[in-house]
């Protein structure tokens, strides 16, 4: 497992400031690779906007009041880029930087054990996971998902799936049906009540499951229930160079 990092913010990486009330964290993963991109360098670093896309999801929760706490999961090989963006910063919230692991779950792990101190003190009540790669997130979905996680233990939000498809398998090839009705896109930020989401990705660890997102995990080794949430289409993850693109006008649109 990697190392923790070098820490912005107070030494240590861990506010020594008693908290009146508990607050929550918001983690960002930039711990990816994003070949799909096209590009040589990690694409959460790529120029969106005149910034680095990382630093619009970092911006975006660092300006809601009840986070307290952020996280960046980063790669050593990226460590100068990562110090570009903590340069530019605008959060209000000192970034905590940690290095993850071979896949995005043991990131989320990685991020949660950094934080297992003030979890387990009850100082961090709440924990929001991001995908830094959706980078026009905005400071109001991320206070709905943390409103509802605070209400119901778990929430995230998501949008009616209207391209996607189901697929069963019938004598060796696999057949495409219509459209569910009932299935949802999910999106990021993923919030949940933090000692059982810690509780359950220590327990993941253990028998070595590895789930297909944040949810996932909660849904097997927690009993704690998950609200789903209306998300945004603006919201949209970058995958390919043509998202960057749409990224940039929707940028342009707001202005």
């Amino acid at each position: 497992m990697a190392a923790d990092a070098p820490t912005r913010g107070e030494p240590g990486g861990v506010n020594q400031r008693p908290a009146s009330a508990p607050t929550a964290a918001g983690v960002v993963l930039a711990s990816g690779s994003g070949t799909r991109v096209g590009s040589a360098v990690n694409k959460v670093y790529l120029p969106l906007g005149g910034r680095r896309l990382v630093s619009w999801s970092l911006a975006a929760l660092g300006q809601v009041p009840d986070i307290g706490v952020l996280v960046l999961v980063t790669r050593p090989q990226d460590a100068d880029l990562v110090a570009e963006v903590l340069d530019r910063a605008e959060s209000r919230v000192a970034v905590e930087v940690v290095h993850g692991g071979s896949s995005r779950q043991e990131s989320e792990l990685m991020a949660l054990r950094h934080l297992a101190p003030r979890i387990r003190s009850g100082q961090v009540d709440t924990v929001l996971i991001h995908d830094a790669a959706r980078p026009l997130v905005t400071p109001e979905l991320v206070t709905r998902v943390l409103r509802a996680a605070r209400e119901h233990g778990g929430a995230v939000p998501g949008l009616p799936a209207e391209d996607l498809v189901t697929v069963r398998e019938q004598d060796g090839a696999e057949l495409v049906e219509a459209v569910a009705a009932d299935l949802v896109g999910v999106q990021t930020p993923q919030g949940f009540a933090s000692a059982p989401l810690l509780a359950a990705y220590e327990q993941a660890a253990r028998e070595g499951f590895a789930g297909t997102d944040t949810a996932s995990c909660m849904e097997r080794f927690s009993a704690v229930p998950v609200r789903w949430i209306p998300g945004s289409r603006r919201n949209f993850k970058i995958t390919y160079a043509h998202d960057l693109v749409v990224a940039e006008q929707v940028l342009a649109d707001r202005h």
